[in-house]
């Protein structure tokens, strides 16, 4: 038996107004479920690497970090852009401020001495993970159903 985080919106005919106002209620909202705004990730697996896609469009090459410990790889990137403008008797100031981080652990298969390469255009980030030798040479073994 595992335990699990109660949901009170699933039971709707428990829903009160004093409920929507609870803080642990309002707050557990999807709204401020930050894991949300991470952007999608595409992994394909070729014969000699592993090559991941991450849709991050409106960054520059400089906005990314991307870090590899043990068993954890993870792709950062941060942006802010602010802009401020005086006409006559007002101040228009205007700024923007993007962030993401997606971590994700690597397979045993990863060499890890390996450069990892990354590219950035178009706006998808592409990172190739080479495989080790060993790994390259182990083909996949189809299994009938009997």
């Amino acid at each position: 038996m595992s335990l699990v985080k109660f949901n009170g919106k699933r039971f709707p005919w428990n829903e009160s107004l004093v409920d929507f106002f609870n803080r642990d209620t309002f707050v557990d909202d999807d709204f401020f479920n930050l894991e949300k705004s991470h952007p999608s990730m595409n992994v394909k697996e070729h014969d000699d690497d592993f090559e991941i896609e991450i849709a991050a469009p409106g960054f520059n090459k400089k906005d990314f970090e991307i870090t590899m410990k043990d068993d954890i790889l993870e792709v950062s990137a941060k942006k802010s852009n602010e802009e401020t403008k005086k006409d006559e008797e007002y101040t228009r100031r205007e700024f923007n401020y993007s962030a993401f981080t997606r971590t994700m652990q690597l397979p045993n298969s990863v060499d890890r001495s390996k450069e990892v390469k990354a590219t950035y255009k178009d706006g998808i980030l592409k990172l190739n993970l080479l495989k080790m030798e060993e790994a390259k040479q182990n083909h996949k073994k189809v299994i009938e159903v009997v």
